[in-house]
């Protein structure tokens, strides 16, 4: 690796609070690893001397596993990790219901509603390989995590299988296994059950053998030892098939050559949690107090804070939580510039906005979108608890400074803002613009989720709130605009959009105009329905002059008129294709082709556009500008568009008729390597950092001042669209952020833009 210059990064200690996705190697099970590959080589099945040394490996860890585990006399079979001990379990129980199956009788599959997606996908997989065609059904859970008895209790009589999990990967909530193991066998005592136990171990006691469980997987890596080793209990006399057929290892149950390091350090963490290792693990009445001082920490950096789970009856070792006003991924790159890993829900799931672990507890909607998880295991020293309890203070502070939250022991230093900040929601945006100068403020399309942000950064700014405007009435989600006018300007008389009555006009182009003034810029009110009937557009320029007519436009807030390669629909029935074509040719005549559009909606996070980006990709729109098309050929290409609509998921309601298949653009991309290269040339390369200012501040040196959030990206085009020749590369967190930003930037017209592909995150510092 060749390091970035040390004047961008601060080098802080790495706290890893993620053990639930997975753990670190520890030194003494690397060791014997290392040990078995260099020394203990032989291949176990051999019978000279070295392959005898290999299999009495095996035979001790297996008998470390039965003990730890409490198998008695079922069977501990060695895996490559849980998934594969999952698809035996599924495949052995499924195969073996099919050849005793009734064909007459109506069956089902059991699952729980919380369990990792390994087990419901599985589920699915053999039910239809095997053609058994039994129907899947999740078992719900309470608010709590719990499992309902009582559904199973019904259910389990039609079940060929019920699978279930010790302990919850996101929640750490455990389930009682005794009382399971008597719901099911008093209503089905063939059934087969499966309870995936790879969070259990080490976190609580099992004996296994005193239940009627039959099969159950584990995953070395979440327990200090290397991935690609795990193992699963089989017990005595259930239905077993052979998931991996071949040279007969393991008894002929799994065949392929063992992996023996991997069983080499496996035996070591066993013997670490048996205690018969110098070096033992945390014991579990610590752990309680370990977790108690990290959720004492985080009470005290996030008043507001929401645990997601009882701790009661999850095990000590996970903390799930959220943090209103904040979403999963804002405290995930926070607490990541202060390099202290956490998750958001499960590590499997990452490209997942919302939890549906939480969305089974029947949490709100905020929560579950929202979840933060902390996990550590038990080798977890008071040490390292100490110092994450230090840096989650430390990382809450970078908020308070830069007036995300009210900390009065930070607040001199606070960050101050100034000019346009877009903030987005899913695929809504509001606007915030701020005059520095005049301490003024005024809101565009304001977002409920966004409340308690603005009126943090009001007070700790000390900004006076102008005006809270709605570009149209919204279909599609709720506007916080009468909340805020109450709490700021209760007396202020509106219109039903939030613009002030009896505001001062302006004469443009021979028409009247109302404006309010903002600093040294005014904010023209434009109509221009077509989308919704009291649409309209919100132009920020600068004072027109009276004599030239001139019409100098910043920003155009037009709703949703134009989007990114999209026109707002126009089949509500309060939309209209004609009116829509009037408006657009009238935003042209007022703003040109080059001002900055900012709509309410950026579906494909594309921030910012103009009519010069538009049009080179939207047909429709380039023939409206050209004036090659009228006004009833429009409508009615129009109208054809917007029946091809179709709303997400079935509930977000897409405001926009989406041109066609998004088109990326690419992008330049540079490595640690040959960005270094790159700088030592005299080609006056500017390097932007893309994270947010609390980012930022926990993990750069002073000295380097090129911070442009992307909240601030709009602003950044607007400062510098004179000068699209300058070199530009683009910097974050993992590379996802630079590369939309110099996508978008590129779309924009800028034309020499890079990004370090894999940011921060892949380069050493």
């Amino acid at each position: 690796m060749i390091n970035l210059p040390t004047s961008l990064m601060q080098p802080l200690s790495l706290i890893y609070l993620d053990a639930n996705a997975t753990t670190q190697v520890l030194p003494q099970a690397a060791t014997a690893a290392l040990a078995t590959m260099e020394t203990f080589f032989g291949n176990p099945s051999s019978s000279h001397i070295t392959g005898l040394q290999a299999k009495q490996i095996i035979d001790e860890t297996r008998q470390q596993a039965k003990n730890i585990i409490g198998a008695g006399d079922g069977k501990v079979i060695f895996t490559s990790g849980a998934t594969e001990g999952i698809q035996t379990a599924i495949l052995s129980a499924l195969y073996n219901a099919k050849k005793t199956i009734d064909s007459s009788k109506k069956h089902c599959l059991l699952y729980g509603a919380t369990e990792h997606k390994a087990v419901p996908e599985s589920l699915k997989h053999w039910n239809e390989i095997l053609e058994i065609n039994a129907e899947l059904k999740a078992i719900p859970v309470n608010e709590i995590g719990q499992l309902d008895m009582d559904f199973i209790a019904k259910e389990v009589p039609n079940a060929l299988m019920i699978c279930t999990m010790a302990v919850n990967n996101e929640t750490g909530v455990y389930q009682d296994i005794n009382l399971l193991d008597q719901t099911i066998r008093a209503n089905n005592k063939n059934t087969l059950w499966m309870v995936d136990c790879v969070q259990a171990l080490g976190k609580t006691d099992l004996n296994l053998a005193n239940t009627s469980i039959d099969y159950a997987p584990f995953s070395g890596h979440k327990l200090y030892a290397p991935k690609g080793i795990g193992f699963m209990y089989v017990k005595q006399n259930a239905p077993f098939t052979a998931f991996i057929a071949g040279g007969g290892q393991e008894s002929g149950l799994r065949s392929g050559t063992e992996n023996l390091p991997g069983l080499a350090a496996l035996n070591v963490i066993f013997c670490m949690l048996k205690g018969e290792s110098e070096n033992t693990f945390t014991p579990l009445k610590t752990l309680h107090l370990f977790r108690q001082q990290i959720a004492a920490a985080l009470t005290q950096a996030f008043p507001k804070i929401v645990f997601n789970h009882s701790f009661e009856n999850s095990v000590p070792t996970t903390i799930n939580f959220a943090i209103p006003g904040f979403s999963s991924k804002e405290i995930m790159d926070l607490f990541d510039a202060a390099n202290l890993r956490v998750s958001s829900g499960s590590a499997c799931s990452s490209k997942v906005t919302r939890s549906f672990v939480l969305d089974a507890m029947r949490l709100p909607v905020w929560q579950s979108e929202s979840a933060i998880r902390m996990s550590f295991g038990p080798a977890m020293t008071q040490q390292q608890i100490d110092d994450a309890c230090i840096r989650i203070v430390f990382a809450a502070q970078a908020l308070g400074q830069n007036c995300l939250t009210i900390d009065t022991n930070v607040i001199a230093d606070k960050a101050e803002l100034e000019g346009l900040l877009q903030f987005k929601v899913g695929g809504s945006c509001s606007w915030l613009y701020i005059d520095k100068k005049t301490k003024s403020a005024i809101f565009i399309d304001p977002l409920p989720e966004l409340t308690d942000r603005l009126q943090i950064m009001l007070s700790c700014q000390g900004l006076n709130l102008v005006a809270v405007i709605d570009t149209h009435g919204h279909g599609d989600h709720q506007s916080c605009r009468e909340s805020l006018a109450d709490d700021y300007f209760a007396q202020q008389q509106t219109d039903v959009l939030g613009w002030p009555i009896n505001s001062k006009t302006t004469t443009i182009h021979g028409k009247h105009y109302p404006y309010i003034v903002l600093g040294d810029k005014w904010l023209i009110k434009v109509d221009t329905p077509g989308h919704t009937n009291d649409s309209i557009s919100l132009l920020l320029c600068d004072p027109v002059n009276a004599s030239t007519d001139e019409l100098v436009v910043h920003y155009g807030f037009c709703g949703d008129l134009i989007l990114m390669d999209s026109l707002g629909r126009t089949n509500f029935s309060t939309s209209s294709a004609a009116a829509m074509f009037t408006s657009l040719q009238l935003l042209k005549a007022l703003i040109g082709t080059e001002s900055l559009i900012c709509p309410s909606h950026d579906y494909n996070n594309e921030f910012t556009t103009s009519i010069t980006a538009e049009i080179s990709r939207n047909s429709l729109l380039a023939q409206v500008m050209a004036n090659d098309i009228n006004i009833e050929q429009f409508s009615v290409q129009k109208t054809s568009l917007d029946t091809h609509i179709v709303d997400q998921s079935g509930s977000e309601i897409m405001c926009g008729a989406l041109m066609g298949d998004y088109q990326k653009v690419s992008v330049r991309e540079y490595n640690s390597r040959s960005l270094v290269k790159a700088l030592e040339q005299p080609n006056n390369i500017r390097l932007i950092d893309l994270r947010e200012p609390y980012e930022y501040a926990l993990g750069h040196d002073k000295n380097f001042e090129n911070n442009v959030p992307l909240t601030r990206l709009v602003e950044f085009v607007q400062q510098h669209k004179h000068n699209k020749q300058q070199q530009l590369v683009l910097i974050c967190r993992s590379g996802s952020r630079s590369q939309l930003a110099a996508q978008a930037l590129l779309r924009l017209g800028f034309e020499h833009v890079g990004h370090l592909r894999g940011g921060y995150a892949l380069h050493q510092y």
